[in-house]
């Protein structure tokens, strides 16, 4: 089993987030971990779960988990050891914004139990940090991983954003080489996306934003992808690079279609064909959790065709691709002659220029 555990508090929302968050100045740590551990109870008696017991990763995801107090990590993992089997080896992640980081922080972190540091890190550009709303600045990511190496985290992660506005003259390369000069054993890029009733999408339905031409953008994705295959990554993932044996095991996970629980407000869990979500706001989550009523939102059942799209969808998205057998045929000899797909030891994966139109060839299946 592997667990999600969704943190929602965040000091201010981020110009591009349209995830569920709680913007608060105090964070309500002890009502937290006490609804956490209310619906944490209510799952052991699930059927998916009982056939599940050993956890193999965890991760504390936002929202920014690392505004919880340091000590309340140790007792959610106090609680899930006490209660469930947790492998050896497990992977226990938490995602942290660089002002979050401090020696004391870091060193408690690591007594409980966490072992990988995802830091939050966008850009190191000042202007592009204050036009993204982020509290933190370039010297404090590196001040940050500097401080999380000295308490022994060796297995850490930057988050970078590309496909900025032209408008913010964003130095892509520049930002790039200070990541990998902290040499992290994993880096994660995403493209910027505008979602509606975010700043960033009422600043470009005024017209004050102008998204990145999609060329462009295609070039910062592939020069991102030459520099870190240069530096000894593997680019496993349309976002995700890595170096050897350090690629990110709950999110595999997510990839290859196994089994997790989510906690807290607006978390996701899936059992093969069945998803389930809690309700999105921090409050009535709390409500609900104090009354002992559930906290689901809602759950479905996905249908074969829907599973087998997932499955496609999921696998394309990685080196490992899918097996060939799942789709042959002329829409993966299209692919192929296009340069978007290849084909070698049973398996079928994307080229780059496939990954960059990962979108449009998944819905291209639904009308085949």
């Amino acid at each position: 089993m592997h667990l999600y555990i969704h943190v929602p508090f965040c000091a201010r929302r981020c110009s591009y987030c349209d995830f569920a968050i709680a913007v608060r100045r105090e964070v309500p740590a002890r009502a937290f971990v006490d609804a956490l551990l209310s619906e944490w109870t209510a799952w052991q008696s699930h059927s998916a779960w009982l056939a599940s017991p050993v956890i193999e990763t965890v991760y504390f995801g936002g929202g920014t988990p690392s505004r919880l107090e340091a000590n309340s990590f140790a007792t959610i993992l106090g609680r899930l050891r006490q209660d469930r089997e947790m492998a050896p080896a497990a992977e226990i992640t938490l995602e942290a914004n660089p002002d979050d980081v401090s020696a004391e922080a870091a060193e408690a972190w690591s007594r409980a139990g966490i072992n990988r540091v995802s830091l939050g890190a966008q850009s190191f550009s000042a202007q592009v940090l204050e036009w993204m709303h982020r509290t933190h600045t370039g010297s404090q990511i590196e001040a940050a991983h500097h401080t999380l190496r000295a308490a022994g985290f060796w297995n850490t992660s930057l988050d970078l954003i590309y496909a900025l506005p032209a408008s913010l003259q964003r130095d892509w390369p520049a930002d790039l080489e200070r990541a990998l000069a902290l040499e992290p054993a994993h880096l994660s890029f995403y493209g910027l996306t505008v979602e509606s009733g975010t700043p960033l999408g009422r600043w470009t339905g005024r017209g004050e934003c102008i998204p990145l031409a999609d060329e462009q953008a295609a070039d910062e994705f592939l020069y991102a992808h030459r520099r870190l295959e240069a530096e000894g990554f593997e680019h496993y993932e349309v976002s995700n690079a890595a170096k050897p044996g350090l690629r990110a095991r709950h999110n595999s996970a997510y990839w290859e279609r196994k089994a997790f629980l989510g906690l807290g407000p607006a978390a996701h869990s899936a059992f093969g064909a069945i998803r389930a979500w809690n309700v999105r706001e921090w409050e009535e989550y709390r409500r609900r959790t104090e009354a002992r009523r559930s906290v689901r939102a809602e759950s479905e059942t996905l249908g074969e065709t829907q599973v087998a799209l997932e499955e496609l969808y999921l696998g394309l998205r990685t080196t490992n691709g899918i097996p060939a057998s799942k789709l042959r045929g002329p829409v993966a000899a299209s692919w192929q002659a296009e340069g978007w797909a290849m084909e070698a030891g049973g398996r079928l994966s994307l080229t780059l220029q496939g990954w960059l139109r990962l979108d449009a060839l998944v819905a291209s299946l639904t009308h085949c």
